[in-house]
C-alpha cells in the first residue's frame, strides 16, 4: 500500500491547487486581447477593483465568439444567445455585457422583414417567390411589362412615393400575369413597401363566410387600405351583385379616393370585364353598376396587355 500512497501524494503535489487554477483563469481572461483593448479604451474609468469585481462577466465574454462565426444559420450558433455577440460596457462602476445581433442574424432578420412585407391571401407559393429578373422577355408585351414594372419601382426609389396607378394586366390564361404580380411585390418588399396579394375568386368566397364570424368589415378594411393591393384573376369568379357592389365596389372606391396603387390581372380586357361584371347570378343585367365599378378600376390602373403561350401546359 505504501508505494501506492506515495504515488497518490506525488500526483497531488503535481496537480495545481484551486488558487492556482483560479489565478491562471483570471490572468488568461484579463490578458485576452479584446479585454485588453477594452481596458485601454476606458483606462480613465476602469480601476483594478472594477476589473476584479467584473471578472465573472469578463469570463462570460471571453468564453464566446466575439465576432459572427459565419455558421450560416443562427440555430447553429454556439453563443449563449444564439445569433448575438457580446459587447463590454461600463455601468455603475462595473464592467457588464450587452448582446447585439451578429451579421448572420441581421441577414435573417432582413429576410424575415422582407417576407413580412408581402401578405398573401390564397396565392400560390411559387408566385410569391417570383422576381423581375426571372420574367422571360420573349415577346414585345413582356418587354413592355418588364420596363413598366421596373419604372414603377424606380419611381418609388427616386421620389419616396408610390405611383398613384398600378397595372391592369390582361391576357389569355397561363401567360404569366400572376407571376408578374409576385415579381413586383417582391421588388417592393425589398424597399419595405407592404403589399397585399389576393386571389379574387377564393377571396370572394371567404367574404361570404366572413359574414357568419363577424370578420367581414375587418377583412375588407385590411385589403382596401393596403399600401399596394394586387387582385389576381378578377373575372374568373361567378359574380353576384353583393360581391360586386359591397366587396369589390367598396375596395375600389376607397383606393380611388385615396389614390392607392392597385394591380389587377384578368383574362378580360376592360370591356370584357365590364360585360362580366354586369351579369349577376340571378340573371339580371346591371350595366350601370358594372360601369360604376369599372370607372373605379380605370382610375387606379393602367391597362397592359400580356401575350404569350400558356406556360402551365
Amino acid at each position: 500500500m505504501e508505494p501506492i500512497n506515495n504515488q497518490l501524494n506525488e500526483i497531488k503535489k503535481r496537480m495545481p491547487s484551486f488558487e492556482e487554477r483560479f489565478e491562471a483563469i483570471r490572468r488568461e481572461t484579463i490578458e485576452h486581447p479584446k479585454v485588453q483593448e477594452f481596458l485601454r479604451e476606458h483606462e480613465q474609468q476602469v480601476t483594478k477593483e472594477m476589473v476584479e469585481i467584473s471578472l465573472p462577466k469578463l469570463l462570460e465574454y471571453t468564453g464566446q465568439s466575439l465576432t459572427c462565426c459565419g455558421c450560416g444559420n443562427t440555430n447553429q450558433c454556439t453563443n449563449l444567445l444564439k445569433g448575438y455577440i457580446p459587447k463590454l460596457f461600463i455601468t455603475r462602476n462595473v464592467i457588464d455585457i450587452t448582446y447585439v445581433s451578429c451579421e448572420q442574424k441581421l441577414r435573417e432578420d432582413e429576410r424575415r422583414e422582407v417576407a413580412n412585407m408581402i401578405s398573401s391571401m390564397h396565392m400560390p407559393k411559387d408566385v410569391l417567390k417570383a422576381t423581375l429578373k426571372d420574367l422571360a422577355i420573349d415577346n414585345h408585351s413582356r418587354l413592355t411589362i418588364a420596363d413598366q414594372a421596373a419604372e414603377f419601382v424606380a419611381t418609388y426609389k427616386r421620389t419616396g412615393e408610390l405611383p398613384k396607378k398600378g397595372f391592369y394586366l390582361y391576357g389569355k390564361f397561363g401567360v404569366g400575369k400572376s407571376f408578374v404580380l409576385g415579381a413586383i411585390a417582391n421588388e417592393l418588399a425589398t424597399l419595405k413597401v407592404k403589399t397585399v396579394v389576393v386571389f379574387v375568386p377564393e377571396f370572394l368566397r371567404e367574404m361570404k363566410n366572413a359574414i357568419g364570424d363577424n370578420s367581414l368589415n375587418e377583412k375588407i378594411d385590411y385589403v382596401k387600405k393596403a399600401p399596394v393591393l394586387m387582385l389576381d384573376d378578377i373575372g374568373a369568379e361567378t359574380m353576384s351583385a353583393w360581391t360586386r357592389d359591397e366587396i369589390l365596389g367598396t375596395i375600389m372606391h376607397y383606393r380611388m379616393s385615396e389614390e392607392l396603387p392597385t394591380f389587377i390581372t384578368s383574362n378580360f380586357d376592360y370591356s370584357g370585364l365590364e360585360h362580366h361584371l354586369a351579369q349577376s347570378q340571378r340573371g339580371d343585367i346591371e350595366v350601370v353598376k358594372a360601369a360604376r365599378l369599372m370607372e373605379r378600376i380605370k382610375a387606379v390602373t393602367i391597362p397592359v396587355q400580356m401575350d404569350g403561350t400558356n406556360r402551365r401546359i
